[in-house]
């Protein structure tokens, strides 16, 4: 369902008469101070316009269609100077033949900040990826997106994480930065799987944690994990390697040879032995123990091991 407002395809002037060139017209939810809302060049809502719409040379605004309900619109020059503000326009000539006569369910509508996981990797009209690059104004040098339609999407990432850098530190408010052509950096989620905050408006539910995760899982943006471990020695389980012969073994001798010449006397635990030239040997049969320890350590490395889960690539969009 689809109609149209009254502005679709005027001309738009100064206070001097003259077309507004390059005049920006935002499109704003009915009721709202400046949450966006999208306008499209097509009846069947497929070609979103940027929000804000620049205005052509001779100051003339593109065909419009919105979906059924009210929005609100505001007109600016090219350097911003406020033309006309207007709330609860009606989307008129809806194609149920309503007449655009009831509200907008905004929870109908993918709103500026939200994540759309799409299955390509190029730039998409209304979006921004969440690489960690930066937005900002035309003029910004921004390197995801320089260009008047951030503006929505600056301003919603600026306030909701104070940790995303502005480029020369944050100043006096979002409208100032944006228009001092400070950049925003986005949201990093290259490499990253998407995973809930520990609390979520709750108590922390204590599943993530700062021991294992490596980063406070209820603070928004918090990234941590890692796509292997090797183990140390802490990881181990506390253990020894000790032990003794068995005194019921075998019976057995220790064999020695001796020069002759050497006389040995006595017994002792291997016995008696006599030299008569040459080489003599001897032995005993006494029962005895060897004991032994072991370093469970000695010689051993710690490979790293992967404990990345099952998964399947995309890219992450955030909407303008």
């Amino acid at each position: 369902m689809a109609g149209s407002i009254a502005l679709s395809l005027t001309q738009q002037l100064d206070q001097f008469g003259k077309p507004l060139a390059g005049g920006k017209l935002w499109f704003i939810q009915a009721g709202t101070v400046a949450t966006p809302q999208n306008a499209f060049q097509d009846s069947a809502l497929t070609l979103p316009w940027p929000n804000p719409m620049i205005l052509s040379a001779s100051g003339r605004i593109g065909q419009l269609f919105f979906a059924d309900g009210s929005i609100k619109i505001r007109l600016t020059d090219a350097n911003g100077v406020e033309i006309l503000v207007a709330d609860g326009i009606l989307v008129v000539g809806a194609s149920s033949g309503g007449g655009g006569g009831s509200p907008v369910d905004p929870t109908t509508i993918i709103q500026t900040g939200w994540l759309q996981a799409i299955y390509g990797t190029g730039v998409i009209s209304g979006f921004v990826r969440a690489n960690g690059r930066t937005i900002g104004n035309a003029t910004s040098g921004a390197t995801e997106r320089a260009n008047a339609d951030t503006l929505a999407l600056y301003t919603f990432l600026y306030g909701q994480d104070a940790n995303l850098v502005v480029s020369g530190g944050r100043g006096a408010s979002v409208a100032a930065d944006y228009a001092a052509n400070k950049t925003l950096t986005l949201p990093d989620w290259r490499g990253r799987a998407l995973a809930a905050l520990d609390d979520m408006g709750n108590s922390a539910a204590g599943r993530l944690t700062a021991t294992y995760f490596g980063a406070t899982a209820t603070v928004l943006g918090a990234a941590g994990g890692g796509e292997s471990k090797a183990l140390i020695a802490s990881n181990m389980v506390a253990h020894t390697h000790s032990g003794t012969t068995g005194n019921d073994s075998p019976d057995h001798t220790h064999s020695y040879n001796s020069f002759s010449g050497a006389t040995v006397g006595g017994g002792g635990a291997f016995g008696a032995v006599s030299s008569a030239g040459g080489f003599t040997s001897g032995g005993a049969s006494t029962r005895h123990q060897h004991p032994f320890t072991t370093d469970s350590g000695a010689g051993m490395s710690s490979a790293p091991f992967a404990i990345a889960s099952p998964m399947m690539l995309a890219t992450i969009y955030l909407k303008l």
